[in-house]
């Protein structure tokens, strides 16, 4: 676990093959049962990523905003190893935070899961002002390993 001025990274062991995992993360549609935060409600009917470039939309809520709705743009896809995107309200482009999945296999049957929360590309002074960051904790992050070790094992 390493926590600094602009990233949150929580790492961990969970047994389940990447393939596993990597089929987990790249459907939207279950993206809610991972979210330590409690702010995915649902996305919003969207296909499996399968490549950068793709666009995946999510319902939210939070105490501060409400009812709202991101835009996901994939930044990273490496099939097994790698998925990332930079959020965004909704109808607007990415202003630089993204969210980063790493998986590297320990074995058959484990993978060690990396999950990173970068807000180090922000730099539109009104985004800094208007976003206290990190607006994710270093828990709510390991909860979300948590909860994805959960859901892959079927738990």
């Amino acid at each position: 676990m390493t926590t600094d001025q602009t990233s949150v990274v929580v790492s961990r062991v969970i047994d389940a093959s990447a393939a596993d995992i990597f089929n987990l993360l790249s459907n939207p549609e279950r993206h809610h049962e991972l979210d330590g935060s409690g702010m995915v409600v649902s996305d919003e009917k969207t296909d499996r990523i399968t490549a950068s470039g793709q666009v995946f939309t999510m319902n939210m809520h939070n105490e501060k905003m409400g009812d709202y709705q991101t835009d996901n743009h994939v930044t990273g896809y490496d099939h097994n190893k790698i998925l990332a995107w930079q959020t965004a309200p909704a109808g607007t482009e990415p202003k630089g935070w993204q969210w980063v999945w790493e998986l590297q296999p320990d074995g058959a049957d484990s993978t060690e899961v990396t999950l990173t929360y970068d807000w180090s590309h922000v730099t539109d002074k009104d985004t800094l002002k208007q976003v206290s960051f990190p607006m994710v904790s270093k828990d709510d992050l390991e909860e979300s390993l948590n909860k994805l070790a959960a859901a892959v094992s079927g738990a």
